[in-house]
Protein backbone atom coordinates (compact mmCIF):
# COMPACT_ATOMS: atom_id res chain seq x y z
CA UNK A 1 0.00 0.00 0.00
CA UNK A 2 1.47 3.54 -0.70
CA UNK A 3 2.05 5.65 2.14
CA UNK A 4 2.54 9.88 1.87
CA UNK A 5 3.66 11.42 4.46
CA UNK A 6 3.52 14.99 3.78
CA UNK A 7 5.67 18.02 5.72
CA UNK A 8 6.68 21.13 5.87
CA UNK A 9 3.20 23.13 6.06
CA UNK A 10 2.00 26.04 8.51
CA UNK A 11 1.67 29.65 9.49
CA UNK A 12 3.39 32.16 6.71
CA UNK A 13 3.04 35.87 6.08
CA UNK A 14 1.45 37.09 2.67
CA UNK A 15 4.24 37.21 0.75
CA UNK A 16 6.51 35.06 2.53
CA UNK A 17 7.46 31.37 1.56
CA UNK A 18 7.53 27.46 2.34
CA UNK A 19 7.73 24.20 1.03
CA UNK A 20 6.27 21.23 0.99
CA UNK A 21 7.46 18.37 1.16
CA UNK A 22 6.05 14.48 0.34
CA UNK A 23 7.46 11.68 1.35
CA UNK A 24 6.90 8.03 -0.84
CA UNK A 25 6.71 4.78 0.24
CA UNK A 26 5.43 1.55 -0.90
CA UNK A 27 4.75 0.34 -4.59
CA UNK A 28 4.38 3.77 -6.01
CA UNK A 29 4.29 3.45 -9.73
CA UNK A 30 6.03 6.80 -10.36
CA UNK A 31 7.27 9.45 -8.70
CA UNK A 32 6.18 11.64 -11.98
CA UNK A 33 2.78 10.13 -11.13
CA UNK A 34 2.78 12.42 -7.85
CA UNK A 35 0.97 15.84 -6.72
CA UNK A 36 -0.43 18.50 -4.66
CA UNK A 37 -3.96 19.80 -4.56
CA UNK A 38 -5.41 21.68 -1.60
CA UNK A 39 -8.70 21.66 0.08
CA UNK A 40 -10.52 24.52 1.87
CA UNK A 41 -13.25 23.83 4.63
CA UNK A 42 -16.03 23.47 2.21
CA UNK A 43 -14.58 23.27 -0.17
CA UNK A 44 -14.09 20.77 -3.25
CA UNK A 45 -9.89 19.20 -3.46
CA UNK A 46 -8.23 21.59 -6.48
CA UNK A 47 -5.31 20.73 -8.18
CA UNK A 48 -2.06 22.78 -7.06
CA UNK A 49 0.33 21.57 -9.57
CA UNK A 50 1.07 17.67 -10.89
CA UNK A 51 4.14 15.58 -12.69
CA UNK A 52 2.32 14.65 -15.93
CA UNK A 53 5.46 12.88 -17.44
CA UNK A 54 8.95 12.82 -16.85
CA UNK A 55 10.08 16.23 -16.07
CA UNK A 56 6.39 17.36 -16.97
CA UNK A 57 4.55 19.10 -14.77
CA UNK A 58 1.32 21.06 -14.44
CA UNK A 59 0.02 23.92 -11.83
CA UNK A 60 -3.62 25.58 -11.34
CA UNK A 61 -3.58 28.99 -13.00
CA UNK A 62 -3.53 30.52 -9.47
CA UNK A 63 0.01 29.37 -8.36
CA UNK A 64 1.27 28.92 -11.70
CA UNK A 65 4.00 31.99 -11.03
CA UNK A 66 4.67 31.14 -7.98
CA UNK A 67 4.72 27.72 -6.81
CA UNK A 68 7.07 25.18 -8.50
CA UNK A 69 7.33 21.70 -8.43
CA UNK A 70 10.43 19.45 -7.85
CA UNK A 71 11.13 15.96 -7.09
CA UNK A 72 14.11 13.85 -5.45
CA UNK A 73 14.08 10.37 -7.21
CA UNK A 74 16.40 8.23 -4.85
CA UNK A 75 14.11 9.72 -2.02
CA UNK A 76 10.75 9.24 -3.57
CA UNK A 77 9.89 12.60 -2.32
CA UNK A 78 8.32 15.75 -4.30
CA UNK A 79 8.52 19.40 -3.07
CA UNK A 80 6.17 21.86 -3.47
CA UNK A 81 7.99 25.39 -3.33
CA UNK A 82 5.40 28.17 -2.42
CA UNK A 83 6.52 31.68 -2.82
CA UNK A 84 4.69 35.08 -2.29
CA UNK A 85 2.09 33.07 -0.88
CA UNK A 86 -1.50 34.93 -0.49
CA UNK A 87 -4.11 34.76 2.19
CA UNK A 88 -6.16 32.92 -0.43
CA UNK A 89 -3.77 30.08 -1.13
CA UNK A 90 -4.84 29.24 3.19
CA UNK A 91 -5.68 25.42 2.86
CA UNK A 92 -4.80 21.64 3.46
CA UNK A 93 -2.34 20.88 0.88
CA UNK A 94 -2.68 17.09 0.13
CA UNK A 95 0.04 14.49 -1.73
CA UNK A 96 -1.30 12.75 -4.51
CA UNK A 97 -0.56 9.35 -6.43
CA UNK A 98 -2.68 9.30 -8.94
CA UNK A 99 -1.33 5.99 -10.31
CA UNK A 100 -2.35 4.65 -6.98
CA UNK A 101 -4.95 6.74 -6.45
CA UNK A 102 -3.70 6.90 -3.40
CA UNK A 103 -4.29 10.31 -0.59
CA UNK A 104 -1.59 11.45 1.97
CA UNK A 105 -3.42 12.90 4.86
CA UNK A 106 -3.13 16.48 4.11
CA UNK A 107 -1.19 18.92 5.94
CA UNK A 108 -2.06 22.75 6.97
CA UNK A 109 -0.94 26.08 5.25
CA UNK A 110 -2.38 29.25 6.87
CA UNK A 111 -1.67 32.57 5.83
CA UNK A 112 -2.01 35.82 7.60
CA UNK A 113 -0.49 38.84 8.88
Amino acid sequence: QVQLVESGGGAVQPGGSLKLSCAASGPITSIYGLGWYRQVPGGTRDLVAIYIGAELTHYAEAVKARFTLSKDIAKNTIYLQMNNIQPEDTAKYYCFDRGANSWGQGIQVTVSS
